[in-house]
C-alpha cells in the first residue's frame, strides 16, 4: 500500500538558500505544460487592510491554497506588509503534503514568473535592466533577472525616494552586473532594454511616450482593480501580454483602466503564458516591437512554485 510522504513545513529562512533563479523559473515553465489550472480567488477587507485566499487545482500537480494579508502600513509598525502560509495537498489522496511560509512562494513565484515572461518575449540582446521600486520584490527581481538572464550586464534601480533605492543597491551583493541607483526615471526609462516595475502605484509611473522602440515591460504592482504602472499610452502602443487571462482581465487596474477609457480592448491581450511557452506561440515580431507582459499573479502558479519547494526540500 502507498504510503503518503511526511509533512514538510518550510518556512523562508530554512528554505531559501537552497533555491535556484533558473530552476524556478524552469518549474513555471513546465507547470504551464500541465492542463489548465482550475482557480478560485477570494478578497476580503478594505483596500490598505486586505486578506486573500487563493486556491488552484493542477491535473498532474495536486491542490494549493494559499491565505494571506496585505497591510499597506505595516512597515511603519516594524511589521512585514504581507504575512500568511502556503497549504500544498496531493492530487491522489488529497493529503497535506506541505505547509509553506507565503512570502517564501510569493518571493519566487513573482520574480520567476516576471523572468520567465521576459526570457520568451524580450529582445535576446536585452542588457540593461531598469527595476522601477526598491522594496522586497524589487531586491528579488534583481536577483532573479540577473541570475536566470545571463545576458543583463547593466541594472538601474529607481525609487520615488532614492536613499531607498541607493539603500537596496548597497544591500544587494554577488550581483553579475554593473548595478546603480538612478535620480531620473524617465531618462532611465528611455535607455532601458527591460523594464521591471514593482510599485504600490495607484496611478501610472510608466508613460508610453518614455518607452523606446523594442523595449519589453514587465508590469508587476498593479494587483488590485484600483492600482496600475502604466498609462494607456503604453498600453494601446504595445503588443500586450499576460501571465494568465484569468487572473488579470477583469480583475486588475492595469488592464481595467485601459479597457474602461476605450485605449485597449480585451482582445488587445495576444496571449498568457499557457500559450507562450508551446512552439509556434505568437511572441515578439520584430526588434522594434514593445512589449507588455502582465505579470498578475495567481494561484496556480504558487501551487507550481511550492510543489517545486517541497520537491527541492525533500530531495
Amino acid at each position: 500500500m502507498r504510503k503518503d510522504k511526511p509533512l514538510q513545513i518550510l518556512t523562508h529562512d530554512a528554505v531559501a538558500g537552497r533555491l535556484s533563479w533558473p530552476e524556478a523559473v524552469e518549474a513555471l515553465q513546465q507547470g504551464h505544460l500541465l492542463p489548465p489550472a482550475e482557480i478560485r480567488d477570494v478578497f476580503l477587507g478594505p483596500p490598505d487592510g486586505t486578506m486573500m485566499s487563493r486556491s488552484a487545482f493542477i491535473e498532474g500537480l495536486g491542490y494549493g491554497a494559499k491565505t494571506f494579508t496585505v497591510f499597506d502600513g505595516n512597515a511603519t509598525r516594524g511589521l512585514p506588509t504581507v504575512q500568511g502560509a502556503m497549504l500544498v495537498f496531493d492530487g491522489r489522496t488529497g493529503s497535506l503534503t506541505a505547509i509553506v511560509d507565503s512570502p517564501l512562494v510569493t518571493e519566487f513565484k513573482t520574480a520567476a514568473d516576471s523572468v520567465l515572461g521576459a526570457s520568451l518575449l524580450a529582445r535576446p540582446d536585452s542588457a540593461h535592466l531598469l527595476v522601477i521600486g526598491a522594496g522586497t520584490v524589487a531586491a528579488s527581481l534583481v536577483r532573479a533577472y540577473t541570475a536566470a538572464l545571463p545576458q543583463i550586464t547593466r541594472v538601474s534601480v529607481w525609487s520615488r525616494r532614492p536613499d531607498q533605492a541607493q539603500a537596496m543597491v548597497a544591500g544587494l551583493h554577488g550581483i553579475e552586473a554593473d548595478l546603480a541607483a538612478v535620480p531620473d526615471l524617465q531618462a532611465a526609462v528611455g535607455q532601458a532594454d527591460i523594464l521591471s516595475s514593482a510599485t504600490m502605484a495607484r496611478s501610472p509611473v510608466i508613460l508610453g511616450d518614455w518607452v523606446r522602440p523594442g523595449t519589453h515591460v514587465d508590469l508587476i504592482g498593479a494587483f488590485k482593480a484600483d492600482m496600475r504602472e502604466a498609462d494607456d499610452a503604453l498600453m494601446s502602443r504595445a503588443s500586450l501580454f499576460v501571465d494568465s487571462r484569468a487572473t488579470t482581465l477583469g480583475h486588475i487596474g492595469e488592464l481595467m483602466a485601459p479597457i474602461a477609457s476605450g485605449a485597449i480592448t480585451a482582445d488587445s491581450v495576444l496571449g498568457d503564458l499557457y500559450d507562450l511557452v508551446r512552439p509556434g506561440a505568437r511572441r515578439r515580431l520584430s526588434d522594434d516591437e514593445v512589449t507588455v507582459f502582465k505579470n498578475g499573479g495567481g494561484a496556480h502558479l504558487d501551487l507550481m512554485i511550492a510543489t517545486w519547494i517541497a520537491r527541492v526540500m525533500a530531495g
